[in-house]
């Protein structure tokens, strides 16, 4: 059988699809990349051409056919600690200036958020974080929430099972603290223990759609995420963020991310870090 043809206005139909659902921005240097992956499905599950795929996508009202093709083209590119200044910054600045600020309240609750949370490294580095930094960690409840628009990720991310070449590179007392090493057929990996793991809650969650939580956050990471979106995009998330983080509040993003280019209403603190003052 022959390789089904992406024709140009097959793609920008993908392209627009994705963007107004998600924010995602598939600009023409994503084709090839849509093309192989897309591709693939077309020829898992017998489509015959790129045109039928995208109106089977576009008509099932469930949904699922929508995070499928979500989950096909997302890049999941991730690890412990990835840009360690953040958490650094965290622990040394971050994390005193709030217990103080909470201190002597009836606020007892550390609220974070890893936006783009991918297959739960991040979340699992923020946890350790924070529990590594806390001197009376019985005084005070951690809650973080990992979400991200992969539910292919998500489920890795839930799962909190690792390969040992994905934990190689945190230090050792940190994986003996927080890992529990696997045996049998689970020889060669490691799991994230009860007591880190109890911390966070993962979901899955669209940009694009209206957020609805309680309490405002004291910390989001929203890092190597906006990278995928144009400027107005950006600008409308930023500002939800800014609606959903606590006075005094930070914000971190990707080091090789900025908020130039657009208005938005945090103050810049140091690259890739902001605060809602």
């Amino acid at each position: 059988m022959q390789e089904p043809v992406l024709k140009e206005r097959e793609y920008n139909k993908f392209s627009r699809y994705v963007y107004d659902t998600c924010g995602i921005n598939l600009h023409e240097g994503k084709q090839p990349l849509v093309k192989a992956r897309l591709g693939k499905i077309l020829r898992e599950r017998n489509f015959r051409s790129f045109s039928h795929y995208y109106d089977h996508v576009v008509n099932d009202k469930s949904g699922h056919e929508l995070i499928l093709l979500l989950d096909s083209i997302s890049t999941n590119l991730t690890y412990f600690f990835r840009e360690a200044e953040h958490f650094e910054f965290l622990r040394k600045k971050a994390l005193p200036e709030i217990l103080k600020k909470k201190k002597g309240s009836k606020d007892n609750c550390l609220r974070l958020w890893s936006a783009g949370c991918s297959s739960g490294e991040e979340p699992y580095s923020i946890a350790m974080t924070i529990s590594e930094a806390l001197d009376n960690r019985e005084k005070w409840q951690v809650k973080i929430r990992a979400t991200d628009l992969s539910t292919k990720v998500l489920t890795t991310a839930g799962s909190g099972i690792y390969e040992k070449k994905k934990i190689e590179k945190i230090p050792y007392e940190l994986r003996k603290r927080y890992f529990q090493k696997g045996d049998n057929k689970w020889k060669g990996y490691f799991r994230v223990k009860k007591d880190l793991k109890k911390k966070i809650s993962f979901q899955r969650l669209n940009f694009m759609e209206e957020f609805h939580f309680g309490e405002p956050f004291d910390v989001i990471f929203c890092r190597n995420v906006m990278i995928y979106f144009d400027n107005p995009t950006k600008e409308v998330l930023v500002g939800k963020f800014f609606r959903y983080i606590s006075d005094g509040g930070y914000l971190f993003i990707g080091h090789a991310e900025s908020l130039t280019g657009f208005e938005h209403p945090f103050k810049y603190i140091q690259p890739s870090v902001y605060q809602k003052v």
